[in-house]
């Protein structure tokens, strides 16, 4: 997995803080950016935070590029919806010895390994043996119609490709652009930096978190699990180890940014 922040709106907490101080003043457009002294932007923050006034932070957005995920992953991250995605398309892009992602648990035991990698090698073999015969087909109709045999053997990949990935598996690895406003972003990591969140997009959530941190640390202090600022939300399926995320959290935030 890589993750990088692309961009992200320029001075964010600043632009937050604007915002907030447009609700609580009569402050007029031409000086709404005025006076947000580094004091009076976190002071501005901190209040949102304290108050739960949320609608300011959603002014301010962070775009991310993200490769070497599962297509199991994105079935779960695009469930997000006050965000936007790019994926990598499989209808046009062919999946020539693609790759793919081995779950941890499979990892550490060699005769699951052994059959998890099994399995991708034949649905490789599946795919472009579909691909091959679906491009044959689609082939003989368009010579048949009269297009050039160049022409005919590109659209009939384009064709081919668009049918033959049905049988290609969630491990399959894609990439993503991803942009949120960071109201969004903290709902997201609320929900999927938990220690009940799967391992994949967790491990992604903590790495998205800590780019945004090390960018606007007084916006996202509070962010992370619901255990790592209060009570844990789980229930009776709370992980009991609110101790330790809490540790976690705390060091993930002195290192972000190094």
């Amino acid at each position: 997995m890589k993750v990088k922040l692309l961009a992200h709106t320029p001075e964010p907490e600043k632009l937050v803080a604007a915002a907030a101080k447009n609700c609580y003043s009569s402050t007029d457009v031409d000086s709404v950016l005025d006076g947000l002294t580094e004091e009076k932007i976190q002071s501005f923050v901190h209040m949102l935070s304290e108050i739960g006034h949320e609608s300011p932070i959603e002014h301010v957005s962070f775009t991310f590029a993200i490769e070497g995920v599962s297509r199991s992953l994105l079935a779960q991250i695009t469930r997000h919806r006050m965000a936007s995605f790019s994926v990598q398309s499989q209808r046009y892009v062919r999946e020539r010895g693609f790759e793919y992602v081995v779950p941890p648990e499979i990892d550490k035991i060699p005769a699951a390994r052994e059959q998890f990698i099994r399995a991708m090698e034949d649905d490789q073999r599946t795919y472009e043996a579909l691909t091959a015969a679906l491009m044959e087909g689609y082939v003989e109709e368009l010579l048949a119609q009269g297009v050039p045999e160049k022409q005919a053997r590109r659209q009939a990949e384009k064709h081919a490709i668009e049918d033959a990935r049905y049988v290609l598996p969630n491990a399959c690895a894609t990439r993503i652009v991803m942009t949120a406003n960071a109201r969004s972003l903290k709902n997201f990591f609320k929900l999927r930096c938990c220690n009940r969140a799967q391992w994949e997009i967790r491990a992604l959530a903590e790495e998205m978190y800590r780019l945004v941190y090390a960018v606007a640390p007084t916006l996202f202090a509070h962010c992370g699990p619901a255990c790592v600022d209060g009570a844990c939300t789980e229930g009776k399926m709370s992980c009991g180890k609110a101790a330790a995320v809490r540790a976690h959290y705390q060091k993930l935030r002195e290192t972000a940014g190094l």
